[in-house]
């Protein structure tokens, strides 16, 4: 975690910086408010990862005295070859469509979302084809 606090500040630092210079240079609102919400993007997840650290114990990443087998773990299972990703893309396509055709074509749509959900989650239980 150490690291990415440290990246993610530097972020937020530079993005501060930025931002004074901006606004004391053009003196706009605008963008220097937009620069302030760039730096908060990169100070509050900075901020968190801190708050992390200090109450975790230190990860191999974190340790100069870890061994690659310190970093290892159980891979798990990936899924296999499925339809279901492209059918969900249809559902979404027809929904988002359904702006400009009707609201017939949103209930095909929803109707292909609701049922990838289903049978994606189905799938991942038997772990096969559904």
């Amino acid at each position: 975690m150490k690291s990415e606090r440290g990246i993610y500040l530097l972020i937020g630092a530079f993005f501060f910086l930025i931002m004074v210079i901006y606004f004391l240079w053009s003196g706009e609102a605008g963008g220097s408010i937009m620069l302030f919400a760039a730096a908060g993007l990169g100070i509050m997840p900075g901020l968190y990862f801190a708050w992390w650290a200090h109450r975790m114990p230190p990860r191999p990443e974190d340790r100069t005295d870890a061994t690659l087998s310190d970093g290892s773990g159980p891979v798990g299972t990936f899924p296999a070859n499925t339809i279901w990703p492209f059918v969900l893309g249809m559902g979404a396509a027809l929904t988002a469509l359904s702006l400009v055709f009707g609201v017939w074509l949103a209930v095909v749509g929803l109707a292909f979302i609701i049922s990838t959900a289903l049978n994606v989650s189905l799938e991942s239980r038997r772990g096969g084809m559904v």
